[in-house]
């Protein structure tokens, strides 16, 4: 069996969903028809500090927030993929970009539409709330939900175990 704390110092790179990872999957419909959703601030941080240390991020997702991109942009991220109604498409775009192979990469999704790339992946991971069906392919699943810490915890992990967390 797959060790996932071994696996940790081979990850180069971080794919991410959006409604139930970095957010709980609640959206607020506001009056002109655009869905608000809330981000944790603890994610964003980690998000930051992958980014500050060489990590490639790619969030792929089925929403068309362009609000959501102007957030994730100004966090510093490039490779936002939204209205990713294929995600592999997404997926193998993020791949040839950096050079990457999808066993380099911690992917962590919670529904059925992130299922195919995850299975390309080697270190699947999700949220304590995602479906039983991705809960089952992960190699860790996060004590924290969708929304509330889930990507930081994943990230942290990381960097600890390839010392390049905070040190005071």
């Amino acid at each position: 069996m797959i060790n996932f704390k071994e696996l940790l110092s081979t990850v180069k790179s971080f794919v991410f969903d959006v409604d139930g990872v970095m957010t709980n999957g609640s959206v607020t419909l506001m009056p002109d028809g655009e869905m608000v959703r809330t981000l944790n601030v603890r994610d964003a941080y980690a998000l930051q500090q992958a980014l500050g240390k060489g990590f490639p991020v790619a969030i792929i997702t089925g929403t068309k927030s362009e609000s959501l991109r102007k957030k994730l942009i100004e966090l510093g991220l490039k490779d936002v993929y939204l209205n990713a109604l294929n995600k592999k498409d997404a997926f193998d775009e993020f791949l040839l970009a950096y050079d990457l192979h999808p066993s380099e990469i911690l992917i962590m999704g919670d529904d059925l539409p992130d299922y195919e790339i995850m299975q390309l992946c080697k270190i699947r991971s999700c949220p304590a709330d995602a479906a039983s069906e991705i809960r089952s392919m992960c190699l860790y699943i996060s004590p924290k939900k969708g929304g509330e810490g889930c990507v930081r915890d994943v990230i942290e992990q990381v960097l600890k175990a390839q010392e390049k967390w905070f040190k005071a």
